[in-house]
């Protein structure tokens, strides 16, 4: 895998063996939301069993004319733990949305972070043969399938797919990328609160400009950069170095109240301080992902920034849908793509989206390192 945050100017293949790395790194960037990576793994690695690794273009070597397609899983975290997908459904989303398109796809792409959705596509890849891009729509992830930056810069969710297990499909066509959110959770909920879809399809000199560069790569860095600090006792600060981040609370679970209402897993989880932070207390609020991270009563980090909890022995990713009393984790705060707080970035995934009466909180030092030229 390469290691840099933008790509690199050749391409590189990803066999068996990174998919682990590539479901773990990415699990932290989904900020407790994206999905379950052992569910990603399982489904990534049977297709790469199957058809053979995956190619991965770095985004600056993706041609004007490209045809890319991203897909993705749609639903609350809580039911992919029991409702599992399956790798025909990933192939299915995308042939019934190129057929409606009459398009013939050249890459695909994941349209986010997280522990499956960085690792559904390697599905699709595998399966039809086609270059993976090392990129994503978000850089972390988000709940809704409107917060994305190719709507920042005007590009459609639809036409998109949606399908199920048992078979049912469909294609939307909506009048911009709220309402696409709107039918397609509806149609999610339907289908058991979790579906596969494909969406947001662009040339590729649209997603040169709209897509994070460098996601897949980061991902697997990160999980690299876990395995190797395990010995070092403190995997969560060396992840928040990694990421230009913050280490902003260490403790103990005491309290999570956690539902899924409306397609979101939605809740609070409250941690009491250990080590420094004895005597603290730390309050998370989430949909899906962590949005706001609230200590004795001040809030110190709020979306669109990444929030991420980690076991704070392993290093490991946890996931909202996780969480549980007395477990002991390691909270820390990352920048997002600086595009985020821009004005149409934040009127699509600040706070007060969400509901919070607060301007963004930035907890961390500065922005990831920005693409390059080439890759914007």
């Amino acid at each position: 895998m390469p290691d840099t945050r933008g790509g690199t100017r050749t391409g590189t293949r990803v066999e068996l063996d990174d998919l682990a790395d590539i479901g773990r790194g990415a699990a932290v960037l989904g900020t407790g939301g994206g999905g379950d990576p052992h569910i990603g793994g399982l489904l990534a690695g049977a297709a790469v069993r199957a058809h053979g690794p995956v190619d991965l273009t770095p985004l600056a070597d993706l041609p004007d004319d490209a045809v890319v397609l991203p897909v993705a899983m749609m639903g609350a975290p809580t039911v992919m733990v029991e409702k599992l997908p399956s790798t025909d459904q990933v192939g299915r989303a995308i042939r019934v949305l190129t057929d409606h398109l009459g398009l013939e796809v050249t890459h695909l792409a994941c349209i986010e972070a997280g522990g499956v959705n960085s690792l559904i596509p390697f599905v699709g890849a595998a399966e039809l043969g086609l270059p993976l891009l090392d990129a994503d729509g978000m850089g972390r992830a988000f709940p809704e399938l409107q917060m994305v930056l190719p709507t920042v810069y005007g590009i459609r969710g639809t036409p998109m797919s949606i399908v199920d297990e048992k078979g049912n499909s469909g294609v939307l066509d909506t009048v911009d990328n709220r309402w696409a959110e709107r039918f397609a959770r509806s149609v999610t909920i339907d289908m058991g609160c979790s579906a596969m879809i494909s969406d947001y399809w662009m040339t590729g000199a649209q997603a040169r400009q709209a897509l994070v560069p460098g996601t897949l790569s980061l991902a697997a860095r990160i999980g690299r950069t876990l395995t190797a600090a395990r010995t070092s006792g403190d995997p969560a600060g060396a992840v928040a170095d990694l990421l230009g981040g913050t280490v902003l609370f260490t403790g103990k679970i005491t309290d999570v109240a956690r539902r899924t209402t409306t397609g979101f897993a939605r809740g609070e989880a409250r941690l009491d301080g250990t080590g420094p932070d004895a005597g603290s207390e730390l309050l998370l609020e989430f949909q899906n992902e962590f949005l706001v991270a609230v200590r004795d009563g001040r809030t110190v980090s709020t979306v669109p920034d990444l929030i991420c909890a980690l076991d704070t022995q392993t290093g490991e990713a946890v996931r909202t849908e996780g969480m549980r009393y007395g477990h002991r984790v390691t909270v820390l705060a990352a920048p997002c793509d600086e595009r985020w707080h821009s004005p149409a970035g934040l009127a699509l995934a600040g706070p007060r989206v969400f509901g919070y009466e607060s301007d963004p909180v930035r907890a961390t030092p500065g922005p990831l390192p920005t693409p390059t030229e080439a890759n914007r």
